[in-house]
């Protein structure tokens, strides 16, 4: 979600050029190629601020199901299933928690809670309308610094089971309310073949076309390998323990005052598009 030559352009004009003029000539032209490849991706350069109200989503609807005392989402990457008795139950296979509590408040209402060891690390309170057809989320991410929290809502796809909670059945993303200021900024710093970039409190520091890197202070030990996307974008490939989690790319438009993000997840082909534009 960058292709470098440089390196390429060099090793061939050592191969061409004779005796003590390699190395000049080579660094030479390695130099310029790392400055054509900074120029062409100096667009990105600076804060972006995203525009929620320019979110779209492509895939699948997500599919829940509250029925007799268990919650089970079947469209979770792993599936899950859980005991709603709102207390705290383990549960395998996911980065960023390892206990889940699942509460129904009322007949519209559920409630979840999430602890990575005894540290309390989000929460997500689901409202349907009376209607039955807008699940409202409100939900907190402490696995950010500083944490994040915000309003999402999804409309209803597909009826729930007979007998089962509200919450239940097919939903689509609609949109999204409301974020953390601070969430909403993203940073780059490219430099030659260097890409820098920060968000709330997590950045890397990668080589354009260089091995996947760590993503600092993500407690998913999630790694990021960037490379050129055409002439002037980039594309973010994150994995975890050596699959492709999400792959990003951002192509700054023509007159470099916004930049068109998109985020796609290669394990259920799913997809979230927005608009990012210059903060600074």
């Amino acid at each position: 979600m960058k292709m470098m030559t440089c390196t390429a352009i060099a090793a061939a004009l050592v191969l061409a050029l004779p005796g003590c003029n390699q190395q000049e000539a080579a660094d030479a032209n390695a130099a310029e190629a790392v400055e054509v490849a900074a120029a062409d991706l100096s667009a990105l350069n600076g804060v972006w601020k995203s525009d929620l109200s320019s979110v779209k989503w492509e895939g699948k609807p997500d599919e829940f199901a509250l029925k007799d005392g268990t919650y089970t989402c079947t469209t979770c990457i792993p599936p899950l299933t859980a005991t709603a008795d709102g207390q705290f139950h383990p549960v395998a296979d996911r980065p960023y928690y390892d206990s889940l509590s699942v509460k129904v408040v009322d007949d519209r209402t559920v409630e979840f809670r999430r602890k990575k060891g005894d540290k309390d690390v989000g929460s997500s309170t689901w409202t349907v309308s009376e209607d039955g057809n807008t699940l409202t989320n409100n939900w907190k991410d402490g696995t950010t610094t500083p944490a994040t929290e915000g309003t999402t809502s999804l409309k209803r796809a597909g009826a729930a089971p007979a007998g089962a909670h509200a919450v239940s059945g097919q939903w689509n993303p609609d949109r999204v309310q409301n974020m953390t200021e601070e969430a909403l900024n993203v940073t780059y710093e490219i430099a030659g073949n260097k890409v820098k970039s920060t968000v709330q409190g997590q950045s890397y520091e990668a080589e354009l076309d260089g091995p996947a890197v760590p993503v600092q202070n993500d407690p998913g030990r999630t790694t990021v390998a960037v490379t050129r996307e055409g002439a002037n974008g980039l594309r973010e490939t994150y994995s975890r323990e050596g699959k492709v989690v999400a792959v990003y790319t951002i192509v700054p438009n023509a007159d470099g005052t916004s930049v068109s993000v998109v985020n796609s997840d290669p394990r259920d082909g799913s997809k979230a598009s927005w608009t990012s534009n210059k903060a600074s």
